[in-house]
């Protein structure tokens, strides 16, 4: 039986810029699927810039009988399309959709698109493995409903199965990266063939504008020297000379961290392959002393969520570092030459030309080698979400990529908001390119400096970057003339709506139960509170009518 795995053809110009990136999902899906017994192929149609005539043809030339597409909140509408040609090319297969989007948005997706059959919701590798078996063995669709993990249109509605659990081995999942054509994935600053290994799953931290610590629900590390074996294996049967760990932050653990640092050093990766995270500030000052050391194991690329100079919106997002953190934290990374890149999350409801300037002289005085300014992208499924309510004004889920401004601040248009962001850009990479990268240090700074600065003027010349070719933005005489290309006519589902109210009903609940349990607590707080003010101590006074004969009570 054979599985076809495709990776949908999105692109907006946001990370594309350094490269292309191997989809590490088929990677890691297939391992698995494999080992069960399946033939798995795959299409990269994002990579390949496949248009639908050729997606067609691909398709077809595979033959499958299980089709399986990914998609995350931007690509959503691309995998439902690319669903709808398997359903024209094969139409008798059963097509599936999984990843983030879909995992919280089910019943929105679902209602938009009739070629998805079936959502699986959460981590794959375990219950796609369900999935296929019971294709295999002709059990589907009837099997269903006792596959934990599925959404799926039922005869009385929409049916979501109970959440599976998390896969608790992860050491035992072993990605299959034969599935990928190497040559094609090249990380631009370097001029290497790049991958996307992961050290640990999910997060516990609570930021309010990030899916990761739902969607992975708890906090698992593998053990790292399983993580390096897969490295290793890169590294020798694929030619990979650069990685980036897929964690939302690997050095949580610091323990198992630095133990993958020791195993690198101790197999001389470090001379073959470097590698790139991203993580927080609060860990870099904490690892004030073992920077030299991440360096030595390979680490050469940072890239830390200072989110926002403004520490009003470091509030928001319930961060817990201060704007001067920042700061150190990139001066204590250069110090062990380790390259930083700051990240500036831009673009709320309270944004202005003045809180943009801002960022551009903080990432000036704070000196990183690189600098990002991303659009507030509220996913739909965050709490930010629901707390801005009325305030998000487009549910084209195609625009929700981290470069198109989905939110419009109250005091400025979204052309405004794009010119100011593009004139950090201008104004920061400029000054780097003429006083910085050109004359900071030798060999490997150097050329890594200059291959960043090659990867920003290729997408700059090929009007890629930030999609302003798309939107038509050619400096700020275009102010006013821009389209963005809302799809108006997108909404959110009524499933999805109700959804959502049944949600907020049961936080609303527990928020109330909370309430009481604290109440009730305070109350018994102050009864003791009065015993003790009573007898001058943990107990009731005594009767003195009971004191021993020869004594006094009290």
């Amino acid at each position: 039986m054979r599985i076809l795995l495709i990776h949908p053809n999105y692109h907006s110009g946001g990370a594309e810029i350094a490269g292309n990136w191997p989809p590490a999902w088929a990677a890691y899906l297939a391992g698995p699927l494999k080992r069960a017994g399946f033939d798995v192929a795959f299409i990269d149609a994002m990579t390949e810039h496949l248009d639908e005539d050729a997606l067609r043809a691909r398709i077809a030339a595979a033959a499958p009988d299980l089709v399986g597409v990914t998609a995350i909140t931007p690509s959503i509408y691309a995998a439902e399309r690319t669903l709808e040609i398997a359903r024209e090319v094969v139409p008798d297969v059963p097509r599936i959709l999984g990843g983030v989007h879909a995992t919280f948005m089910f019943k929105q997706v679902l209602a938009e698109c009739d070629a998805v059959d079936t959502i699986v919701r959460g981590e794959g590798e375990e219950i796609f493995v369900a999935v296929a078996r019971a294709v295999r063995d002709g059990t589907w669709p009837e099997a269903r409903p006792g596959i934990k993990g599925l959404a799926f249109r039922g005869a009385d509605g929409i049916v979501a199965t109970p959440a599976a659990s998390t896969v608790r081995d992860l050491d035992g999942i072993d990605p299959d990266w034969s599935l990928m054509e190497w040559d094609r994935y090249i990380y631009i600053p370097l001029n290497r063939k790049v991958a996307i290994p992961n050290l640990a799953r999910g997060c516990p931290f609570t930021c309010s504008f990030c899916s990761q610590w739902k969607f992975w629900r708890d906090y698992r590390v593998r053990d790292p020297k399983k993580v390096v074996d897969e490295i290793e294996g890169l590294v020798n049967d694929h030619g990979v000379g650069f990685f980036i760990l897929a964690d939302e932050e690997p050095t949580i653990n610091r323990k198992k961290f630095i133990e993958f640092c020791e195993e690198l050093i101790a197999r001389d990766l470090p001379r073959r392959i470097q590698w790139g995270i991203n993580t927080r500030v609060t860990d870099i000052l904490r690892d004030e002393e073992l920077l030299p050391f991440y360096r030595e194991a390979g680490l050469v690329h940072v890239s830390l969520g200072t989110e926002a100079a403004a520490q009003l919106k470091l509030d928001r997002f319930n961060k817990e570092t201060k704007v001067e953190d920042n700061a150190r934290a990139i001066r204590l990374l250069r110090e062990a030459d380790i390259f930083t890149e700051a990240q500036f999350i831009v673009g709320l409801e309270n944004e202005t030309v003045e809180t943009l300037e801002e960022t551009y002289r903080y990432a000036r005085e704070w000196d990183p080698d690189l600098a990002n300014w991303s659009m507030y992208t509220p996913w739909p499924f965050t709490p930010l979400f629901q707390e801005l309510g009325d305030k998000v004004e487009v549910f084209d889920f195609s625009k929700y990529n981290f470069v198109t401004p989905i939110m419009k601040p109250e005091a400025m248009d979204r052309d405004t908001l794009l010119d100011r962001v593009m004139a950090n850009y201008r104004r920061f990479y400029m000054r780097k390119a003429l006083f910085h990268y050109p004359w900071r240090g030798t060999g490997y700074r150097r050329r890594y400096l200059l291959g960043c600065l090659r990867a920003f003027l290729k997408a700059g010349v090929q009007r890629t970057f930030y999609d302003l070719g798309k939107v038509g933005y050619w400096g700020p005489q275009t102010k006013g003339k821009l389209d963005f290309h809302f799809d108006d006519s997108r909404e959110i589902a009524e499933a999805q709506m109700d959804d959502w109210q049944a949600a907020a009903e049961r936080s609303r609940k527990v928020k109330e139960r909370q309430a009481a349990i604290r109440a009730q607590g305070k109350a018994r707080a102050a009864e003791m509170a009065a015993v003790k003010a009573c007898g001058g101590g943990d107990r009731q006074m005594d009767d003195p009518a009971a004191a021993p004969a020869g004594t006094t009570a009290g």
